[in-house]
């Protein structure tokens, strides 16, 4: 059976990609991305590198049991994806702490909700798939977080054939742990990308929800400094603080994977406090227009703040997170 090794490497420190190029085997190759990070995407970009007609996805840090790759090859004969299974009977988790094996389960359990096929693993990252397979749900993908296998599944057309192969997770060779946080964070993202996203932007509503949440900060300051200040004062001032704190939380959160550091941060909260200037400009403007011509305060209000919102959003997007 021909075969090729694709290794994608997103411009990591540790030789990956030297140790990679300098193997004599040309089946072997390496794919470096350069300012990209993230797993589903390096998993997509390694997948359309290669023409194979099966594409098997694994990770490179020994967890995933390759002895069972043939039977995972055989396997596809009647299926679209075939799915190294920590859950299938006879497969396991290792030596995971109980605290992992219930957030594990908590996460496969809503994982399952959004897929159309009966799949006891969804969350697995070791995976086969044919090649067409893949490129009908390749364009629907979310790319977001590390679980390429829920995307794929959640995006088809139509849903595939699952055939699932047991193995038990192995024991982590090298490096640390992908699972923090911010991995559940994007998790979640996928979730509701998967939900909601084909009405709108997940971006977008990320950035909406950290603006509700600079504005509750927003009253906060204001009322705490009024103690000291004149209104007016006292408004520039929570104003200043909330758009400070939504540019962080959106470049933490919303932006993650554009996320600003250095001096692209300092230019990226100045350009982030004009834009948001000119649409609070815009926020005033439209809601004056509305109660001229008879419209409720609250409806003005909201017409007002949700111009603003998409302002901010729209040209934030183009100008403080613009790819370079």
């Amino acid at each position: 059976m021909s075969w090729e090794a694709v290794f994608v490497d997103d411009d990591s420190a540790d030789g990956t990609a030297d140790a990679v190029w300098a193997t004599a085997d040309p089946r072997v190759r390496c794919l470096r991305r350069i300012g990209r990070r993230g797993l589903s995407t390096a998993c997509v970009e390694g997948a359309l590198a290669s023409s194979a007609p099966l594409i098997l996805v694994m990770d490179a840090d020994l967890q995933h049991d390759e002895r069972i790759i043939p039977a995972m090859v055989a396997a596809i004969a009647g299926a679209d994806v075939v799915v190294g299974s920590r859950y299938a009977a006879g497969g396991g988790t290792g030596d995971w702490a109980a605290g992992r094996v219930r957030i594990s389960g908590l996460a496969t359990a809503l994982g399952r909700r959004l897929t159309r096929a009966a799949v006891a693993d969804p969350m697995s990252g070791f995976f086969l798939i044919r090649r067409e397979a893949f490129l009908r749900s390749v364009r629907g993908l979310s790319g977001q977080g590390f679980k390429i296998l829920l995307d794929l599944l959640a995006s088809a057309p139509a849903p595939l054939r699952v055939v699932e192969v047991p193995y038990v997770f192995r024991v982590r060779q090298h490096g640390e742990s992908k699972l923090d946080a911010m991995v559940a964070w994007e998790f979640g993202l996928l979730l509701l990308d998967k939900t909601v996203g084909r009405v709108l932007p997940v971006r977008f509503v990320l950035f909406v929800l950290v603006g509700a949440l600079g504005l509750l900060l927003h009253l906060g300051v204001l009322r705490a400094a009024l103690g000291a200040l004149s209104f007016e004062a006292a408004q520039i001032v929570a104003t200043g603080v909330a758009i400070g704190v939504n540019f962080v939380g959106n470049n933490v959160l919303t932006y993650r994977d554009k996320r600003l550091r250095g001096w692209r941060f300092v230019r990226g909260l100045a350009s982030f406090y004009v834009i948001c200037g000119l649409g609070a400009v815009a926020n005033v403007g439209v809601a004056n227009y509305a109660v001229a011509h008879d419209r409720s305060w609250w409806v003005a209000g909201l017409a007002g703040a949700a111009l603003g919102s998409v302002w901010n959003y729209a040209v934030s997007s183009v100008y403080t997170w613009r790819r370079r």
